[in-house]
């Protein structure tokens, strides 16, 4: 298929990924699109541009059938005339060590070994078999998972000493090609694992588009991540600029001045504090943090926050970011922070008391004499220090708040994330952490308390056995 060669061909010179003396590890799995990757790169050598160094082969020890990849990948590697290197870890044994992922314990070790296998062979590049399929598939993914130009940008043709040829390529295409040659190649049962979020991207959302929307579904979406690749690293290089002239650094600290701040592009601002955030912090900083973070650098936002691994802090006319240790405190102030990581039973009846940060909570069941009296002192939805909720089946509790806490306030339709509720309220950093959270026995939230109740237990009929629950400042 001379126009796949040339299409790849094509990629190769656009991207400047692979010259003459570049020497090419494959890294080859055994299935389609690494195998045409192999035979693509050996074709691209016999026209002397480009020198295949080896194959490299990595088993991941969690199928049955892995064994036979590795063989089969060898197979292919003898056939071809193409040395070959091979490696295998116990990646569950990895994962439950290192409590992660099967998934990301794989690609650590996976990557790991592709270094590995440069060194051995004297290689400066690494090739790997990924195609437009795959690109589409990770845009999507990274979409719904709420990714911004960055994340959708998806897989880059090159990234440090890693090259991805086949970007252009359609995994169709792949297997007509090997379809023409004296080649197998195996199929790797874990794609038909529907519980896998890409394979049902795969086999589920992307068919749809096709068949009800768009039939060059994957084509529109690679070409997207294209675009978003090239917004990205505009906004990156720009931002990077404005920190290197406006950001200053003492030790775990980042600051810069307010002063013009308002005038940058709001997309600006927002990669800039990413950028900062993310260089200073010492935990994964997303979406919604760099939103928080923006708000404090507005001076009609609050003043602190709290993300990841990073404080932010408006002070005067300055924005000041910290570095966080592992426990969450600021370096700067560890040791000054409220505990927060209580959790006290509380009966019906009954009182829990945290004499050190000045509250009580007591909860006692209630029964009105008639329906209007349930709507007092602003008891019907907890703001205040009365709240009144319906009779909650089995125990409660009191405990300090937690990062992922959600709730769905009194009133509203959708819930919402307590950081962000504390934000809208104009609730200090300092103050978050005193705020005593009533949860039922499956830990939900009832009562944020002195707030605003979860609407799953607002009193809705005054028939309702009903509970009332008061917050004292002690």
């Amino acid at each position: 298929m001379p126009s796949l060669l040339n299409g790849v061909r094509r990629f190769i010179r656009e991207h400047d990924l692979i010259r003459p003396e570049d020497r090419i590890v494959a890294a080859v799995s055994g299935g389609s699109d690494s195998v045409a990757l192999a035979c693509l790169l050996l074709d691209l050598q016999s026209r002397g541009e480009l020198h295949l160094a080896g194959l490299a082969h990595f088993n991941h020890q969690l199928r049955p059938t892995a064994d036979r990849d590795e063989q089969h990948t060898a197979a292919f590697a003898a056939k071809s005339g193409v040395a070959i290197i091979t490696d295998r870890a116990d990646i569950a044994a990895r994962a439950a060590a290192n409590r992660q992922s099967i998934e990301a314990a794989a690609r650590t070790a996976r990557y790991e070994f592709f270094e590995r296998a440069r060194r051995h062979f004297g290689a400066n590049l690494v090739a790997l078999g990924h195609t437009r399929d795959d690109q589409a598939e990770t845009f999507l993914l990274r979409l719904l998972r709420g990714a911004g130009s960055r994340g959708l940008a998806g897989m880059h043709p090159r990234r440090g000493s890693f090259v991805r040829p086949l970007l252009a390529c359609r995994r169709a295409e792949l297997q007509a090609y090997l379809a023409s040659l004296p080649v197998g190649f195996v199929h790797d049962e874990s794609n038909d694992d529907m519980a896998i979020p890409r394979n049902r991207v795969r086999a589920e959302l992307i068919p749809l588009l096709e068949a009800r929307f768009n039939r060059s579904s994957i084509d529109v979406l690679a070409n997207e991540a294209d675009l978003a690749r090239e917004t990205w690293d505009w906004l990156d290089r720009l931002a990077a600029e404005w920190i290197a002239a406006h950001v200053s650094v003492a030790g775990k600290t980042r600051q810069f001045d307010l002063a013009g701040w308002p005038s940058l592009p709001a997309v600006l601002r927002r990669t800039v504090l990413w950028q900062v955030m993310n260089d200073v912090g010492t935990g994964r900083v997303g979406f919604d943090h760099v939103s928080q973070a923006l708000e404090v650098a507005d001076s009609r936002g609050p003043t602190a926050f709290q993300a990841p691994g990073v404080s932010v802090e408006r002070v005067g006319s300055k924005v000041v970011l910290t570095s966080k240790d592992r426990t969450g405190k600021d370096r700067e102030t560890a040791g000054s922070e409220v505990r927060n990581d209580f959790r006290y039973p509380l009966s019906v009846p009954g009182e829990v008391s945290c004499p050190s940060e000045g509250w009580s909570v007591t909860v006692e069941p209630y029964s009105p004499t008639e329906c209007s009296e349930i709507v007092h002192d602003g008891a019907e939805s907890g703001n205040g220090p009365v709240a009144l909720v319906r009779r909650v089946a089995g125990g409660l509790a009191v405990r300090g708040r937690r990062a992922g806490d959600r709730f769905q306030p009194a009133g509203l339709a959708g819930h919402k994330k307590l950081q962000d509720f504390f934000v809208d309220r104009r609730i200090a950093r300092r103050e978050r952490d005193r705020v005593p959270l009533v949860v039922d026995e499956h830990d939900r939230i009832v009562w944020v308390a002195g707030h605003r109740i979860d609407e799953t237990f607002r009193v809705t009929d005054c028939a309702q056995p009903m509970l009332l629950l008061r917050l004292k400042q002690t």
